[in-house]
């Protein structure tokens, strides 16, 4: 369905589901662990990507950096199965309530958000990343 830039009512509170990609064909994914809500990582989907994790139940992503498609985990196994996709009000960014197979941070960390700033240094939360 097309829709025109004068149907922000339809968009943000109808029922239909029509992704809003920025002009690189792109939307924000949130992963967010189901069972903690704890924020795991956050990647980019494009309409390929949003279709694969809709057909498979595994989180896919477009990795800006290899200029493709991607699922979460396909060289680790770490993938992310999806238990739900959130929405936001304008359809421009997701939420994919998540239940991890393995740490989510390429780094080995359980999430990606494993310090936080604190003035101008960065401080350990949580579980820190493995030291290579």
């Amino acid at each position: 369905m097309s829709v025109q830039s004068g149907d922000v009512a339809l968009r943000e509170q109808g029922s239909i589901f029509m992704p809003r990609f920025d002009d690189a064909g792109l939307v924000t994914a949130v992963a967010q662990d189901a069972a903690s809500g704890a924020v795991l990582m956050v990647a980019f989907m494009d309409a390929e990507a949003l279709a694969a994790t809709r057909r498979t139940g595994l989180a896919h992503f477009h990795s800006r950096s290899r200029g493709r498609l991607w699922m979460k985990g396909e060289t680790s196994g770490h993938v992310l199965r999806v238990q739900a996709i959130l929405v936001d009000c304008d359809q421009d960014a997701l939420v994919l309530q998540v239940t991890p197979a393995g740490p989510a941070c390429h780094t080995g960390a359980p999430t990606c958000f494993y310090r936080k700033l604190e003035g101008e240094a960065l401080a350990q939360v949580g579980q820190p990343a493995p030291v290579s």
